[in-house]
């Protein structure tokens, strides 16, 4: 067989993820990791235990490619219950190796060469190249501010006759910031009319602080029934490497959506579904996560009071940005590395999710971790000056 002469990359433009450069970073040099969004604290043993018993009950073989039953059921009556929203369990409903996956699945599905898909900075970063592997364009609007505040006018300079798709995140990653309710009619009046399919990532759907509240785009008859909705119960469970979530959607877009599962990964882990389905039949299970969170959040906050950094304090997800100008005025990449190799603490520069890698010198810290974790992190913190 002659030899491979010459690859041309679908993604050459595509580097390293910067999860991967800090935990590499955060590793050998032994460094407190507040940098990636997992836990390191244990998932619920009821649940883990909920697992092996479906295991030793025989549930080992393949699932159906939507999910199994008791599941779909499960996530139907929580959306139902939460966002007045019923969607049919057999024809709108798909679990997922993770809400990855699912924003996955949906681009495949609809984006064609030469579509645009406005995606709203800072961005999570599988939007852009899963966009591109399908020959898509992404159309980029930066959020505006330090503070990430939306801007429906720059949104809708960018719709053109190419548009195909809109993706938003609320909670956001990485600024923390929830779309209120109004900001979601707006989004609705603006797609009225329109053929855009919305593509919207609730990850974080249930980690929302003080008074806020999430308005999931299941909630808005307008925009259901253009919406993908991605959830995760990873995100939600502590159990990120799981990898599992779902994503809820019309019937006629569901449909386009299994075509692409099935020559995917046809199903996902048969065991943990069905111990979800047992899992979400106690609401307090995902509703508890307000308070849980939000302890952590302002332990971490109230620890790093006395610090040079500025803090404006996170409304969802759990990651709270903070601003590094009143200590230095070097790029955040170049301050994050710092921040590793001097003092052995691991954070994400947030000029990485920006348009045009604008930076505002802002790190994202990540306190989804046990207390005495935060507290460490918190006295290197004192350090830095």
């Amino acid at each position: 067989m002659a030899a491979v002469n010459h690859i041309s990359s679908k993604l050459p433009k595509h580097e390293t993820s910067i999860f991967t450069v800090m935990s590499k970073m955060a590793y050998e040099h032994k460094a407190v990791n507040l940098s990636q969004g997992y836990p390191n604290f244990d998932t619920d043993k009821h649940l883990k235990e909920l697992v092996y018993q479906a295991m030793l009950d025989g549930y080992n073989q393949y699932a159906p490619l939507a999910g199994v039953s008791p599941l779909r059921e499960q996530i139907v009556d929580k959306i139902e219950s939460l966002h007045g929203k019923k969607y049919d369990k057999n024809t709108e409903v798909t679990v997922t190796n993770g809400a990855t996956q699912a924003l996955f699945l949906a681009i495949t599905a609809f984006i064609n060469p030469g579509d645009e898909v406005i995606v709203l900075k800072p961005a999570y970063d599988s939007y852009e190249p899963a966009i591109e592997l399908n020959g898509g364009i992404p159309v980029l609007v930066q959020l505006e501010g330090k503070d990430y505040k939306l801007n429906f006018e720059a949104i809708k300079e960018k719709i053109s006759s190419k548009t195909r798709m809109l993706i938003v995140n609320t909670p956001h990653n990485p600024s923390g910031n929830v779309f209120s309710k109004e900001e979601m009619l707006h989004l609705e009046q603006l797609l009225e009319g329109t053929d855009i399919i919305l593509l919207s990532d609730e990850v974080y759907e249930h980690i929302i602080f003080e008074e806020a509240k999430h308005y999931s785009a299941s909630a808005f008859p307008n925009l259901s029934k253009r919406a993908i909705v991605c959830a995760s119960f990873g995100k939600t469970f502590h159990n990120t490497g799981w990898k599992m979530g779902y994503c809820v959607a019309p019937e006629e877009l569901m449909a386009e959506i299994w075509k692409v599962m099935e020559v995917n990964v046809f199903c996902v882990h048969h065991p943990t579904q069905r111990a979800f389905a047992e899992y979400l039949k106690t609401p307090q299970h995902y509703l508890g996560l307000r308070d849980f969170y939000q302890e952590k959040r302002d332990k971490f906050l109230a620890l790093i009071k006395d610090t040079g950094f500025k803090a404006l304090p996170s409304n969802g997800t759990y990651f709270q940005l903070l601003d590094y100008s009143r200590i230095s005025n070097e790029p955040d990449i170049e301050f994050s590395r710092r921040l590793i190799e001097e003092f052995g603490i691991a954070s994400i520069p947030v000029s990485v999710f920006n348009k045009d890698k604008v930076d505002y010198r802002q790190l994202r810290f990540c306190f989804a971790k046990t207390d005495d974790t935060l507290k460490e992190a918190a006295e290197i913190l004192k350090k830095v000056k």
